[in-house]
């Protein structure tokens, strides 16, 4: 018996708005036509750190379904690069008391479109969420950030933030930043900032004025901004591991 295929998604879906969908018909037949699922249970604190898988045909999709049980955390971890097309999708649940942490890096280059899209629902009281997205792009790349915060009505004392940044090395790259909130609760604490801009000229003439070199003035600016996606990573090794993948990746458009 076959696996269903699903329709191809359009962009009248908002959470494709941004979405190379040329590319990703040429694999929509291959793609898992239903995300992982991963359930924290109560009480316990989980970890994962996710590189952007092999692109199929230059199509790499990786898709999460994520419940957080009372008094649970899930430390999630994304490194977005090396793929025509490639997308991370997140939906997370949070139950009473839960706690979601994400960092994620967007590094693109050529004409490479690359995105991070997320769903967070705080359906119950006291639970937090902290996002904070890094992207840099070069050449004609295109990266993405589409952010979703639910809060149900009788989900009070939620706190949620929302943090995107995005640094064009080129004029011809795009960010596209659509951090949202949809709030039915009164008592709650939710924020979000969105800023896209270029490697600070006037700090760059300060490195060089002290003797660093033009293009390693560049390097450790771009690591620095990178680096704020992981901070949050508890484990040294872990960081160090995803790190050293994501500043490869910044090798190239450096």
């Amino acid at each position: 018996m076959s696996a269903t295929i699903h329709p191809l998604p359009t962009r009248r879906d908002e959470a494709w708005r941004y979405a190379d969908l040329d590319a990703l018909a040429r694999v929509w037949g291959d793609v898992p036509q239903g995300p992982e699922r991963i359930v924290v249970p109560a009480g316990e604190t989980l970890a994962r750190q996710i590189v952007l898988p092999v692109a199929l045909s230059g199509v790499s999709i990786t898709d999460l379904d994520v419940e957080i049980e009372a008094g649970a955390q899930f430390h999630l971890h994304l490194l977005c690069a090396d793929a025509d097309y490639g997308r991370m999708s997140i939906h997370v649940l949070l139950h009473e008391g839960a706690h979601f942490e994400m960092g994620g890096a967007i590094l693109g280059q050529g004409d490479q479109t690359l995105e991070i899209v997320t769903q967070v629902n705080h359906a119950h009281p006291h639970a937090t969420s902290n996002q904070v997205v890094r992207s840099v792009l070069a050449g004609r790349a295109t990266g993405s950030f589409l952010g979703k915060v639910a809060v149900a009505r009788h989900a009070q004392k939620t706190d949620a933030s929302q943090s995107v940044k995005a640094m064009l090395l080129d004029r011809t790259a795009t960010a596209n930043a659509k951090p949202e909130l949809e709030i039915y609760a009164d008592d709650v604490k939710c924020a979000h900032g969105a800023t896209v801009g270029e490697l600070d000229k006037q700090a760059l003439f300060y490195m060089a004025a002290r003797g660093l070199p033009p293009q390693v003035a560049r390097k450790l600016m771009l690591q620095a901004f990178i680096a704020d996606a992981f901070v949050s990573l508890e484990d040294d090794a872990a960081r160090e591991a995803i790190e050293t993948r994501a500043l490869a990746a910044l090798e190239g458009l450096a």
